[in-house]
């Protein structure tokens, strides 16, 4: 058994379909679980639906027909009849969503946007499965919210381990090629969850855990994993092999080609994980597994752009130990807040902070009570993995540094 995994940029148009199947065919079908994104940028379009739901009302039909007319732009590239049933299955997932917001009376932001932003993965999968099935490549389409079951922490929803490891043994054909959804979930009421962004990466190590497949290989519009973002850096290279460890550690910093919970299972039952390109599927990619040293040895550069960094200090010069300490991370909880780097002094703590739930003012709120609070906003996070002087000068250059962290593997510095 292996599953594949392939994102929105592989899939973003008609010729993206197309070579997906071409990839399929190129190196094997059989015994697969194809796990899919939504195309292209479909997941923000509908993250403005969302927005519209709630402060935009007028523009909400409009931002749903962009959605609609760029879907069937590709079903008109795919199919050439436009009775194919495809038209109808697509057409009644609009109709859901219509359905939702005129029936739907919730006032939680994060609930609605994990009812709507589904809908991109939904009908991702059935317009492949359909041209699949179309060129005589006989799939299976699942609803994976049939089979992966979670809590309801909505847009970052945990896995209910036993029962998705039930309901993924009882109603999983490993004989046929299988299609279905990255990024989703349902929880006990069967209302959709999501796993959190980039979550298709995870949904396939969640499926590959469960099954007990003999590997998982995501398909990239890059050769593999770079030892940075070539968006953000220059001269990359193309890391061979690396370690679950060293990947753990990548994607715990913000390395943007692998999800951070995707690795967890994988290691568990020694699952290799491949990243290869679409564009050139039968190149070797990147190897990540057990005990695999880093090849070649070379610095790993990571950004993470519209950071948030908090200092603070107290306010009579007292110290800040160990039950201040407690109080700040139980606000930072409270507030949603990811954390990424933390720094503290005898009378001073800084912390960089990921804002996703812009519970930021509430968080400042609160702790200017207790602190004297400085807060930057839009600020940069770099991460260098193996680093060395030629490194961090690189890094540095021309920049204004908030602050700064190093261990015997990995610097973090925070710039403005």
């Amino acid at each position: 058994m292996q599953v594949f995994k392939f994102g929105g940029a592989s899939v973003k148009d008609a010729n993206g379909v197309k070579n997906l199947a071409c990839v399929l065919q190129k190196v094997g079908h059989k015994n697969t679980l194809v796990v899919v994104s939504a195309m292209g940028k479909t997941t923000n379009a509908l993250e403005t639906v969302v927005q519209n739901y709630f402060h935009n009302k007028e523009a909400l039909q409009s931002s749903i027909q962009d959605v609609k007319k760029y879907h069937n732009s590709i079903l008109l590239d795919l199919f050439d009849n436009e009775t194919h049933l495809v038209y109808k299955e697509v057409n009644t997932f609009f109709d859901e969503l219509n359905t939702f917001f005129l029936s739907s009376k919730s006032p939680d932001f994060n609930f609605v946007y994990d009812q709507i932003i589904g809908y991109g993965e939904l009908i991702s999968t059935t317009i492949i499965s359909n041209y699949l099935n179309s060129i005589d490549l006989k799939n299976n389409w699942i609803d994976v919210r049939e089979q992966i079951k979670t809590d309801n922490y909505y847009r970052r929803a945990n896995v209910n381990w036993e029962a998705t490891q039930t309901l993924i043994a009882n109603k999983f054909n490993s004989n046929i090629l299988n299609i279905t959804q990255g990024f989703l979930g349902s929880d006990d009421n069967n209302f959709t969850t999501t796993l959190g962004r980039e979550g298709s990466d995870y949904t396939s190590a969640i499926y590959a855990y469960c099954l007990n497949a003999e590997s998982v290989t995501i398909w990239k519009d890059v050769p593999g994993v770079l030892n940075a973002d070539p968006r953000y850096f220059e001269n990359t290279q193309l890391l061979n092999n690396i370690s679950y460890r060293e990947a753990i550690e990548l994607a715990f910093y913000g390395a943007s080609v692998i999800h951070p919970k995707t690795l967890q299972p994988l290691q568990s039952k020694e699952i290799p994980l491949f990243v290869k390109s679409f564009l050139n599927p039968e190149a070797p990619g990147t190897r990540i597994g057990k005990d695999v040293k880093i090849n070649p040895e070379v610095p790993c550069f990571i950004v993470k752009k519209d950071q948030v960094l908090i200092s603070l200090s107290s306010l009579d010069f007292s110290y800040i130990v160990e039950e201040n300490i407690s109080a700040i991370f139980k606000l930072l909880h409270l507030y949603k807040m990811k954390v990424d780097v933390i720094q503290n002094s005898a009378i001073s703590f800084s912390v960089c902070v990921d804002n996703i739930y812009n519970n930021l003012d509430e968080l400042l709120h609160h702790l200017k009570a207790k602190f004297k609070v400085t807060c930057n906003e839009n600020v940069s996070l770099y991460t260098i993995r193996h680093y060395n002087q030629n490194a961090i000068n690189q890094i540095e250059a021309g920049k204004n540094v908030l602050l700064k962290q190093l261990t015997q593997e990995t610097l973090q510095i925070v710039t403005k």
